[in-house]
């Protein structure tokens, strides 16, 4: 099978190595990098220094640069002979990705988690939109999905178990992303439900946030495992408000998901928190990171797409308080506390 690889980030090149380093029918795997510079580098020291410094790549696998995909170029005729195409780019550059290939022949498939970020600033009225509906809207034609579930690009790379959900409401792109990635260290799992992995990938970042901020002040296990349950219950509600089953939250791309991001060392979304509580801004905190973390930039989304269907979801809305400068840590606290006692619903 052969798998091109569009984004050289961590959790690309991840999956790049894990696919073509399979013992038993190892793919043809390419990684294709925008950055020329970083091309150079991975092709002369034949590992990711920025993001995987400890993890040699394959000898098969093969390194491309990213031009763009412009209509009878190269570049697209050379993704159109792959039997799947995975774009692990971040939520900011999937729309232009998507047009780019939006003539592509065979499978494309996502990585990112979270929401677009809403066009129009401030405009309350404006919404950010899910990644299957930027496809919709761009790329209606393509047969597409997402990969997506709690994974640790350091793990993955190095061979560590995990397990992940293929999502598309295609039959034959769910075959392809399970064709592609299933091995004896990664396991992957089929769905047609993309609305509720799509929501689980893009919430629990937020959530991630807020329970790194509880960790940080030193709130203890208790209040940890409350904002986890109670955060899992807000997931739930937008989710299934945008047409998920609501199974689909107490599986990988939902509680498994949350608890990996929430509770785990490597989260990028985490450590935001943990740093806010100790006293750094926000430009501190994503600064130290080196990485993208998305929780930061899908809050407010989140917050008003749920608004937009009367969706309650008290911790999101502290969070993006926070984010925005409205609240500071304790506060943030305050007022979840604060709130009025009702049934657990």
């Amino acid at each position: 099978m052969s798998i091109a690889i569009v984004g050289a980030g961590a959790w690309g090149t991840a999956l790049a190595v894990s696919a073509a380093a399979r013992a038993q029918a190892p793919h043809a795997v390419s990684l294709w990098a925008r950055d020329a510079a970083q091309l150079d580098a991975m092709r002369e020291q034949r590992v990711n220094q920025r993001y995987l410094p400890d993890v040699p790549f394959p000898p098969s696998l093969e390194l491309r640069q990213w031009p763009g995909a412009q209509p009878g170029g190269d570049s697209l005729q050379t993704l159109a002979s792959a039997s799947l195409v995975v774009l692990a780019g971040p939520m900011a550059a999937l729309r232009d990705m998507l047009t780019q290939l939006r003539d592509c022949p065979v499978p494309v498939v996502w990585l990112c988690k979270g929401f677009e970020r809403m066009p129009g600033g401030d405009d309350a009225r404006a919404l950010g939109l899910m990644a299957h509906e930027v496809q919709a809207q761009v790329a209606p034609d393509l047969r597409a999905g997402v990969l997506s579930g709690p994974s640790f690009a350091q793990e993955v790379a190095v061979g560590q178990p995990a397990a992940l959900v293929a999502a598309s409401v295609h039959e034959d792109v769910r075959a392809a992303m399970v064709g592609a990635f299933h091995g004896p260290t990664l396991r992957i799992y089929a769905s047609d439900d993309i609305v509720g992995v799509e929501v689980g990938g893009a919430v629990k970042n937020v959530l991630a946030i807020a329970t790194g901020l509880c960790d940080g002040l030193q709130l203890g296990l208790n209040a940890r495992a409350a904002l986890i349950t109670r955060g899992l219950h807000e997931m739930t509600r937008l989710g299934v408000a945008l047409g998920a089953n609501p199974e689909t939250f107490m599986g990988l791309s939902g509680l498994g998901d949350l608890v990996l991001t929430a509770t785990g060392d490597l989260s990028r979304n985490r450590r935001v928190g943990l740093a806010l509580a100790s006293g750094q801004t926000l430009a501190q905190a994503v600064q130290s990171l080196g990485h993208v973390a998305e929780g930061v930039y899908c809050a407010r989304t989140v917050v008003r797409r749920a608004a937009s269907l009367g969706i309650e979801m008290p911790i999101a809305e502290a969070v993006d308080a926070l984010l925005d400068g409205r609240l500071d840590p304790a506060q943030a606290v305050s007022e979840l506390m604060s709130r009025e006692a009702r049934d657990e619903v």
